[in-house]
Formats: C-alpha cells, structure tokens, sequence
C-alpha cells in the first residue's frame, strides 16, 4: 500500500512539474503577454487569435513579451485568402525590421515547415515537395516546433518537415513571433499556442 501512495505522489509531482513548464501563450480571450509590431490588425473574435493585413499591406508582427530559449511550441492555424505568415524563434523587433528565424506558414506549395532567416542568409532549409502535401489548406492545421540548442526540428499535422542544426540559430536570444506577410490580403486564425520550456 506504501509503494502505491509513494508512486502516486511522485506521478503527480511529476505531472505538476510538466504543468509548470507549459505555458499558454494565448488565453483566448486578449493579447495579453504579446506586443503588436508595425499597424497590422491582430484581434481576438469567438476565442481565435486572428492576423489579418491592414489598409497599409506592410509586414506585421505579434510578439511574446518573454523571451525564450529551448522550448518545444504546439500550435493550430487555419489558413484563409493568402496566408502566408510564419512563426519566428529567438527573434527581436525594431519598428517592423525582425531579427531572426521563421517557421514558414504558406499557401500549398510555399515550404510550410521550413526554416528562413529574415534580412539573413535567406531560406536555410526548405521541407521536401512531397511533404506540401501534409497542409491542409483552409482548415485546422497543427504545427509543433522543437528548439534545442542549434537545432530545429518542424512538425505538420504529424509529419516531420525539417530537421536542422546551425550555429547561428543556437546563439539566438528573442521571444516567439507570429507574422502577417507584407502585399494585402492575408488572413491567418491561431488558436490553441501551448509553449513548453525544455
């Protein structure tokens, strides 16, 4: 009977300490724990997160106040219109000029998944084609990012999109960004963004 009470306290001591890391970025109700970068319109409507292009079609940034390193990152997006928006890590903002690397988020056929480096190098790694196939456009997608150290690995609805290991990313110190792409016309719903330290 004591090794089942000492087992089960140590299952919840170690449930508590998984709670502990996971955060929930978005509360589903405000933009409390984010900054809006540049004029943009972001806003919470029915419990989504929704980006969507403003009369100035520039690039648009939502970004967590906190900062963070190793982490794993769990997220839903649907797409509507272009879509075309991105996930950054380890990045920093000045005025609408970001520092740092995007997860891509894009219409079919536009490397949802792979890794990007914004006034950089450029795109460092790109999903293989086949791998499009795994986005499903205008509707409910999940997108799981793992950062460790220098390495990135993407998930998309189950399936490993990139995997990828640079200095120059392990280095990076900056908080987690969404994106609204600069010409117009684009629409993205976040909802459920769950960040866990590692």
């Amino acid at each position: 009977m004591k090794k089942v009470l000492i087992l089960g306290l140590l299952l919840l001591v170690a449930q508590a300490s998984i709670a502990q890391k996971k955060k929930k970025l978005f509360n589903g109700k405000d933009l409390t724990g984010w900054v809006i970068y540049g004029t943009e319109k972001w806003y919470v409507e029915d419990g989504l997160l929704i980006s969507e292009s403003g009369p100035d079609k520039g690039y648009g940034y939502l970004g967590t106040e906190e900062n963070f390193d190793d982490f794993e990152i769990n997220l839903q997006f649907k797409q509507e219109a272009n879509g075309n928006s991105g996930v950054f890590i380890r990045s920093t903002v000045d005025g609408t000029k970001v520092s740092g690397w995007q997860v891509e988020v894009a219409p079919p056929g536009n490397d949802t998944g792979g890794i990007y480096e914004s006034y950089g190098r450029g795109w460092l790694v790109k999903p293989e084609p086949e791998k499009d196939k795994a986005l499903k456009f205008g509707e409910w997608n999940k997108m799981k990012i793992v950062v460790k150290g220098d390495n990135v690995t993407s998930y998309l609805n189950g399936v490993e999109m990139v995997n990828f290991t640079d200095a120059k990313i392990g280095e990076g110190k900056g908080g987690v960004l969404l994106q609204i792409h600069d010409g117009g016309g684009i629409k993205v719903y976040w909802r459920k963004i769950v960040l866990k330290k590692l």
